[in-house]
């Protein structure tokens, strides 16, 4: 029954609350620049993915996995690189399509549930890396994309795929769409959606006839949002249909490999449904560890290393036999 309970987060006391616990680790924190190594991996269908990696060719490895309009420069990836490197593993930070500087070359780009764009991510550094040990840690739409794929490998993950830790993940992405379209979330959805609305732009000169901008200043929401653009561009029949096909929660219990989520009961972004304590309770293999406090990829407290909770959290997590 690995739902763990207590945690051993607490939070600063000059942090009180989600949205403070949410806001300072992601404009305030300050790590330093990774060392990475750039690699382009070209798909078969024509497009790409950029890898950042920092390796020596050790025995571990590990893939992390970024959140939504993130890219492998986010704080909490260089925090997790320099931490984990530190430690003995080598890391493969991946960009999503369209994250990583530089548009994509087709229509579509990335969503919650790309766990395809991960598995090839996973067999190139299977083929590539000589570490007998990978592990997986994924933040927020990272973390969801993460689980799915490990729920739907289930049994046929490859014997060097060794553990995997995801935080601050809506794996019930239609409950984390109503949380964050409330008034007091206002701050996060105006931004994230600044934000793809400039990927659409960007798109639109080699896309002029795929893509209908009008209007796009009046979407508010990511029903809105999903409803006229990731959906269509991805395959999928309206929101409601992407939400629940690119959800994690449905897959947990397949997941055959040790696997913990970290969501923190503060999070912002999170409704009820992304706290899946039944499914750890009935899993040998998916654990479930939800904090009072820590906020939306937050988790802050840098001990004398400037090391935040959730590196120390993950360490310890994926150290184990």
């Amino acid at each position: 029954m690995p739902y763990l309970s207590p945690s051993s987060y607490r939070a600063p006391w000059f942090l009180p609350g989600g949205h403070a616990q949410t806001i300072y680790p992601a404009l305030f924190r300050k790590v330093p620049e990774v060392n990475f190594k750039r690699e382009r991996l070209e798909l078969a269908d024509g497009d790409f993915l950029d890898l950042d990696w920092k390796s020596e060719g050790r025995e571990r490895l590990v893939i992390l996995s970024h959140g939504l309009e993130a890219s492998t420069s986010a704080p909490y990836i260089r925090g997790m690189a320099a931490a984990l490197f530190r430690r003995g593993w080598d890391v493969l930070a991946w960009n999503y399509r369209g994250c990583s500087g530089e548009p994509n070359r087709l229509l579509k780009f990335y969503h919650s549930g790309a766990s395809d764009d991960l598995s090839m991510v996973v067999e190139h550094a299977l083929q590539t890396h000589p570490a007998d040990r990978i592990d997986l840690v994924g933040f927020s739409l990272g973390g969801n994309m993460t689980l799915k794929y490990l729920g739907e490998k289930a049994g046929e993950v490859s014997p060097r795929l060794h553990r995997a830790v995801a935080f601050s993940v809506p794996c019930d992405l239609a409950c984390s769409s109503v949380r964050l379209s409330k008034r007091s979330n206002r701050i996060y959805m105006d931004r994230f959606l600044s934000d793809l609305r400039g990927k659409l732009r960007a798109k639109k000169p080699a896309f002029p006839d795929e893509i209908d901008l009008a209007g796009i200043e009046r979407i508010r929401n990511f029903r809105q949002f999903d409803d006229r653009f990731t959906a269509p561009l991805h395959g999928f029949r309206d929101a409601a249909d992407y939400w629940e096909r690119a959800s994690s929660r449905p897959l947990l219990e397949r997941i055959a490999v040790p696997a913990l989520l970290v969501n923190a009961v503060n999070d912002p972004f999170l409704g009820p449904g992304c706290f899946p304590k039944e499914e750890a309770e009935r899993s040998p293999w998916f654990h479930l560890e939800a904090p009072a406090d820590g906020g939306h990829v937050g988790f802050a407290g840098p001990d004398a290393n400037g090391e935040y909770w959730s590196e120390k959290r993950a360490a310890k997590f994926l150290s184990s036999e």
